[in-house]
Formats: C-alpha cells, sequence, structure tokens
C-alpha cells in the first residue's frame, strides 16, 4: 500500500479540487463566455499584471495603454509600440513609430491555432474573421462561424493575401512572430491602416509564460477583469500540480519525439517542454542544455538512452506501434515501445487534423501537467482521465 504524509494529502486533495473546476482543457465554457460579455467594452479598470511572460509588457493609463512587444528579426531584437487608444478618444502624442489600435478590438485577423486559443479563453472567438488556415482549428466557435461564412482564409507567411485583409479593415492582425523571414513584410498592410502585432509565446520558457500571452488579448479587448480571474486559477493550480510533481519519489526517465529528416529534436533544458518534465518529476537526459528551442541529435546519441527509458512521449505523426516500428525497426528495441509506455499527445485530434493540445492545451497548461504527472506517477493522480494524452497501442 502507498503512504502518502498528511502534507501530501491536502495537496493530492487540493489538485482534484483544481482540477475538478478547471479539467476541460477547452477555452470558456458558456457561462464564463457569457460572464465576458456582460462585462461590457469599457476601458477596463482592471490592470493586466504580467509575472510569468517575457516577451510583451502592457502600461496603463488614463484612457489608452501602451504595449511593447520584442520581436526577433533575424540577428537583431527590436521593441515593438502600440497605443491601444480607447474609442472614442484622442490619440496621445508623443510615440513616434507605435501602432494605434482602438480598442476594444471587435474584428480580429489571426495566423495561427495558439491565437485562436487565446481570443478563445478571452470569450472572443466570435471575433475572429479572417484565419491564416483552416486546416489547424480546433475550437467549436470559430469553425461555426467558418461554415457560416463568417470567417475568411486569407493564407499563411509569404502567401497572405494583403488585398483580402485590407478589404475587411479588421481591427488587428495578430502575426507568428517569425525571425527567418521579418516584420517588414507585413508594411503594405501597415501602411493601409491595419494594425499587425506579433506574437512570441513560442519563445517563452515556461508553460505558464506561454499561456500568459491571454493577459496582451484582454487588454486588446478591454477584458483584463475577466482573463485576469480565469488565468490566476490557471496559474494556481500548475503551480500545485508542479508541487506535487516536485515531491515525486521517482523521477523516470523520459525520451521525447521521434527523428525528422535525419535529427532527432530534443527539447532543449530552458525550453517550456523541458519545464513541463521538471514540474512532472521527470528524469530528462538533456535537463541541462542550454536553449530555449530543441538540441539536434542523430540517432546515436539518443539510442543509448532510448533502450533504457521509462516513458516515450509526444511521438508524432504516428497512431500506433506498428506505424513507429515501420519508421524504423530499431525503435522496437527501446524500453517504452517493449513495455507499452508510448504516450502520444494527439488524443484531442478532430476530423480534419487538428490537434486541440496546441490550441486549448496551449492556455490550459494545467491540464497538460496532469496529463503527464499522470502517465509518469499514476498514484499521485490516480482519478485524473487523460485530456491531451493517449497511450499507443
Amino acid at each position: 500500500m502507498i503512504k502518502i504524509s498528511r502534507n501530501l494529502f491536502f495537496l493530492v486533495l487540493s489538485v482534484f479540487v483544481l482540477l475538478g473546476a478547471f479539467s476541460c482543457g477547452r477555452g470558456a465554457p458558456k457561462k464564463e463566455a457569457a460572464a465576458a460579455g456582460e462585462a461590457g467594452d469599457a476601458f477596463s479598470s482592471e490592470k493586466a499584471v504580467i509575472r510569468h511572460a517575457h516577451g510583451f509588457t502592457i502600461d496603463y493609463y488614463d484612457h489608452y495603454k501602451l504595449v511593447r512587444i520584442l520581436d526577433h528579426d533575424g540577428t537583431k531584437t527590436d521593441t515593438l509600440k502600440y497605443l491601444l487608444v480607447q474609442e472614442g478618444t484622442a490619440t496621445p502624442s508623443g510615440y513616434p513609430g507605435a501602432q494605434v489600435i482602438t480598442i476594444p478590438v471587435k474584428s480580429l485577423v489571426v495566423m495561427s491555432s495558439m491565437h485562436v486559443a487565446l481570443a478563445d479563453f478571452a470569450g472572443v472567438a466570435d471575433r475572429i474573421r479572417g484565419l491564416g488556415n483552416f486546416a489547424y482549428l480546433s475550437s467549436t466557435v470559430v469553425r461555426n462561424n467558418v461554415k457560416a461564412g463568417k470567417v475568411t482564409q486569407i493564407g499563411l507567411d509569404g502567401n497572405i493575401n494583403n488585398e483580402l485583409v485590407i478589404s475587411m479593415h479588421p481591427g488587428i492582425l495578430m502575426s507568428m512572430a517569425n525571425p527567418d523571414v521579418g516584420f517588414a513584410k507585413f508594411k503594405t498592410m501597415m501602411d493601409a491602416g491595419v494594425p499587425v502585432m506579433p506574437n512570441s509565446e513560442w519563445l517563452e520558457t515556461t508553460p505558464l509564460g506561454r499561456a500568459e500571452w491571454v493577459k496582451l488579448m484582454a487588454a486588446l479587448v478591454n477584458k483584463e477583469d475577466f482573463v485576469n480571474k480565469k488565468f490566476d486559477s490557471v496559474e494556481k493550480a500548475y503551480d500545485t500540480l508542479a508541487q506535487l510533481g516536485s515531491r515525486a519519489a521517482t523521477h523516470p526517465r523520459v525520451i521525447i519525439g521521434m527523428p525528422f529528416k535525419g535529427s532527432w529534436y530534443m527539447p532543449a533544458g530552458e525550453s517550456y517542454m523541458a519545464k513541463f518534465l521538471r514540474d512532472a518529476g521527470a528524469g530528462y537526459k538533456w535537463a541541462d542544455t542550454k536553449g530555449i528551442g530543441s538540441v539536434a541529435l542523430d540517432f546515436e546519441a539518443v539510442a543509448p538512452e532510448a533502450l533504457t527509458a521509462d516513458y516515450w512521449l509526444n511521438v508524432g505523426q504516428v497512431d500506433s506501434k506498428k506505424e513507429i516500428a515501420g519508421k524504423d525497426p530499431r525503435y522496437a528495441s527501446f524500453k517504452p515501445f517493449k513495455t507499452g509506455a508510448l504516450y502520444n499527445n494527439t488524443k484531442q485530434t478532430n476530423d480534419i487534423g487538428a490537434n486541440d493540445y496546441w490550441e486549448s492545451g496551449a492556455v490550459n497548461p494545467q491540464v497538460v501537467l496532469a496529463d503527464i504527472i499522470h502517465i509518469l506517477h499514476p498514484e499521485l493522480l490516480p482519478n485524473h482521465q487523460l485530456v491531451y494524452y493517449k497511450q499507443l497501442q
């Protein structure tokens, strides 16, 4: 029988309560979405306090907000400035080069599933009028609006239809920050009066840091009060779970992913995925490597660890052990393959192939963490049902 100390018992109990209140994994439930709408569009009396994200700041003034976003363009990093000015009020002077956005933003063009998740979390997914690609969409609200002809596909990266976006007159276009492409590609749209704001959440080093970009969306739509309360619940649940994972008696060894074009990309030690593994109480060979992205390794560098690892997570575009072995027969010799300790983050893949792990999962890191803890330490969360992960057979 597993013995649990009194303190650990109450910690586990608090986890169950928090997850019960926020375990669905989807954005705002209907009741919360209604509450967001009831708040109205008035200039927010509550400020967004940024505690985890490092890619943006928000300063508040009488009738406007000043947003600063770090933009990584090639080898240099610039700070982009945005004036979020309440509709019906004058644009303040003294901010040369800043893009002006009228708030609350009432129509959005977004480029990625992460942006959809931010809008869903804030209860304003119905304001999305343009989307880069329909193929990676999970939000029920936005999918229904696509079917109703209320959302337009505008293209990705170098294939964005500038004329189409300009004709839509959106309140903002939220772009994916891509240091290899640069922000200059949006000059035509900005010159035509369409504000363009990059989202660099993928550069954050913690799951809560990524998720906290919801507060930028809140500032754009004057929903700080609603989003602050909702994010506080996410933060509290995540922190409680991380305490639980850190107290695990064992640290099962984990490998991640599968080779792509000859390289096996393992999460670097300063990445948000490595943080997930630390907080879940995992043993991870590359935990001390530098960088916020991935470490490119060859098969020979990973195989010795994989042969004796306890779990294999986030396996990639496969759905069974047969598919894995079909890619390379050597995978069948890995310990987690033999024991069946294979878990992929694809349980929420829908009928069009979109995986909600990359959408709602990005703004619900507490649910993702609960999944990983349950996989690695089932005795700590025995009643948890996997939301984003599934075991491959």
